[in-house]
């Protein structure tokens, strides 16, 4: 009942089963501790856990021994840990504000930047959506609601549909990547009981007090050297600040290619 997996058939996703999704606000039948719970109460307790504890340590035991209730109790609302972790997927993916993709005002570009940021934040806020992304296809109504979004800002570009797709590939692999890579670092961190700038100090310092370091990686030495003044939260900013904006520009010289095509 846990795996989630039955033999001889692939599991899709419990937003393609066919089956009714889990309502919101119920009470389980014939009263009981069950009847405590709701599917709201389950997810926020699912994300609290993720959040404090990561995947790795996440079950179903443990989410039934922080609303009170057996496991067994969760089971009447969830079918399988993976549609739980595919529901608390999707609830957080609604923490994204998404801009007015038919707001003719707006400059697609700022549009397409404020979704690229509502993602990363997303994903640094929560370390554990990045493993799920690529664990779960991803497509309940918030998800969709994003991809949607992103789609009609990227097409007000006026680029073709090749464009379209290849620069919101290039755009979010990059915000994924570069926010997962982050995630990871403060979890390193965590693990280590030091602060983000102590944890670069001392690897950096591994590193330069090793005397061939310096002369055999002359370009990382000076790039480390002149890293000593600023904040690994600073420099990381920066360095995504200009990730993005190359990424944006990108998309843009695609887009004149392509309006200078039919122009």
């Amino acid at each position: 009942m846990t795996s989630g997996k039955r033999a001889g058939k692939p599991r899709t996703s419990i937003w393609l089963t066919g089956k009714p999704v889990p309502k919101r606000r119920s009470d389980a039948p014939g009263g009981g501790e069950g009847a405590a719970l709701d599917l709201d109460r389950i997810l926020s307790a699912s994300v609290r856990l993720l959040d404090a504890d990561g995947l790795a340590k996440f079950s179903m035991r443990r989410l039934a021994a922080e609303l009170g209730v057996t496991a067994m109790s969760v089971y009447w609302y969830v079918d399988t840990k993976d549609d739980l972790l595919e529901l608390v997927l999707d609830e957080v993916n609604g923490e994204m504000t998404l801009p007015d993709p038919a707001d003719e005002s707006a400059d697609w570009r700022e549009q397409l930047r404020q979704l690229a940021l509502g993602y990363r934040g997303l994903l640094l806020a929560h370390p554990w959506v990045s493993r799920l992304v690529g664990q779960y296809f991803n497509v309940g109504p918030r998800a969709m609601a994003f991809a949607e979004a992103t789609l009609a800002v990227m097409r007000r570009s006026g680029g073709e549909q090749e464009t379209v797709l290849g620069g919101l590939s290039a755009l979010f692999e990059f915000v994924y990547g570069f926010a997962t890579i982050d995630a990871v670092y403060r979890d390193r961190c965590r693990e280590a009981g030091l602060s983000p700038d102590e944890y670069f100090r001392h690897v950096e310092s591994a590193l330069t007090s090793r005397e061939e370091f310096s002369e055999q990686y002359r370009q990382m030495s000076e790039v480390l050297d002149s890293r000593h003044t600023e904040s690994v939260e600073v420099l990381r900013e920066r360095e995504f600040e200009l990730g993005l904006e190359t990424v944006l520009a990108g998309i843009e010289v695609m887009v004149g290619r392509d309006r200078a095509k039919t122009g």
